[in-house]
């Protein structure tokens, strides 16, 4: 797997799961919404990715982390609630957040190494 590859599983995952808590609530929040948001420009966001643009690698990064941070409250009002459906929606949102993060974090070092093989 690579970058492009993490960050359209991550937004797929956003959009499915944030969809899914939205519609299949009984008293829906438009909070729920926000991973769909994240989760359709982190799509929109892949074939740059995939060019190798480091401007919108970069700025992919920044938003799987802030998506990735916030989370964590979702989470652990999950689990609080003993909600197991809610605590595993946000869970996976979460570790593909983290897989993609992984990822970016990967190719960016990669990068730097061919850079300095380079030269």
């Amino acid at each position: 797997m690579n970058a492009a590859n993490a960050n359209l599983l991550n937004a797929l995952v956003l959009v499915a799961m944030g969809a899914w808590g939205y519609f299949g609530s009984d008293s829906p929040s438009p909070t729920a919404l926000i991973p769909v948001a994240f989760g359709a420009i982190l799509f929109v966001m892949t074939n740059s990715i995939r060019s190798h643009n480091k401007l919108v690698a970069h700025i992919a990064v920044v938003l799987t982390l802030l998506i990735l941070l916030a989370l964590v409250k979702p989470f652990t009002a999950a689990m609080g609630r003993s909600d197991t459906m809610a605590a595993a929606r946000v869970g996976l949102m979460m570790l593909t957040s983290l897989v993609a993060m992984v990822f970016f974090i990967k190719s960016f070092i990669d990068a730097r190494k061919d850079k300095g093989n380079a030269a």
